[in-house]
């Protein structure tokens, strides 16, 4: 096998093979394929596009690329939520806990900034002595405890999105759909959820500026899911505006408990409780109907914002 007549291969449009897309993968992540055949590679594919087996294979691919992660040891379903981010998007802070106060298990490994859009790790890192660096065993402690950890990614997991990503950023081929749909799902996959609620944004404040674009890359993904046997639904939102009224790490953390105490902006609150309906609902917990009224009783409780809390003491954060 040749990384030139694979390059030539998808320039010319035709279907690749598992076999050949393991090569390349695999083959730049060991050092053996240098970036300028890669870059070569990846704008083919920004050209020719994937189709859905190949985005199937190049998403197994990246996920087998390093380390996963085994959460059988936990008991019940493990549900994930992703954002492809925008402006002032805080809902994991929101809906994380209020699911866990339902009795949902939220393992949930989270990025950095991405662009202009500031990253889950970030925001949680404002938090004084909150630590999003867990080992594995602690990880699993504290989601076995309290029902929740929120951490950062390791560098165990896909090594290849990594590698792969920062040669994309480098040659103009990021907002390539099949990529995106690739690099997004071999994460949450490694990180051995059950079942994925995906909320896809679209608009001036989001990496997918149209709505057409933003619904290809949810049906690619959850696509992707059930193909590996996940249950998976995409929710597409708008990031015209910024979400909610506060933008910035430390600002959003208080928007968010705002919003765990039922006094958030109406369209964070909206948002969040969307998708942690479809988290429930994926967990078997409850019904989409009956969804939106036991989490609004757990905010009216006060569980939910004393899931967050507890969350924060866990993880080291004052």
């Amino acid at each position: 096998m040749r990384v030139y007549d694979i390059i030539l291969k998808k320039r010319n449009g035709e279907k690749l093979t598992r076999e050949e897309i393991e090569y390349m993968i695999m083959g730049y992540v060991k050092g053996e394929i240098p970036d300028y055949q890669m870059s070569a590679f990846l704008m083919a594919i920004y050209f020719q596009h994937l189709d859905e087996e190949e985005t199937y294979f190049f998403t197994e691919t990246m996920m087998r690329s390093g380390e996963t992660l085994d959460l059988s040891s936990i008991p019940g379903k493990k549900v994930d939520k992703h954002s492809t981010g925008g402006v002032g998007d805080k809902t994991t802070l929101v809906v994380a806990p209020l699911v866990a106060s339902c009795g949902v298990t939220v393992a949930k490994m989270s990025g950095r900034a991405l662009g202009h859009t500031g990253g889950t790790i970030d925001k949680l890192e404002s938090i004084p002595g909150f630590r999003t660096s867990l080992s594995f065993e602690e990880f699993i402690s504290n989601v076995k405890k309290h029902g929740i950890a929120v951490v950062g990614q390791t560098g165990e997991l896909v090594p290849a999105d990594k590698k792969i990503y920062a040669l994309r950023d480098a040659t103009a081929t990021v907002d390539e759909v099949s990529l995106i749909a690739s690099s997004i799902m071999s994460k949450k996959l490694a990180g051995g959820s059950d079942a994925f609620v995906l909320d896809v944004k679209f608009g001036s404040g989001a990496f997918m500026k149209s709505k057409e674009k933003a619904k290809e890359l949810a049906k690619m993904m959850v696509n992707i899911g059930k193909l590996h046997g996940k249950r998976t639904v995409a929710i597409l939102s708008s990031m015209d505006q910024p979400l909610g009224r506060m933008v910035g790490n430390s600002l959003e953390v208080i928007e968010a408990i705002e919003a765990l105490k039922g006094k958030g902006p109406e369209d964070l609150t909206e948002l969040s409780l969307c998708l942690a309906s479809y988290m429930l609902y994926l967990a078997g917990v409850s019904d989409l109907k009956d969804a939106e009224r036991i989490l609004r009783s757990k905010i009216e409780s006060g569980e939910a914002l004393e899931k967050f809390r507890e969350m924060i003491e866990a993880q080291g954060g004052d």
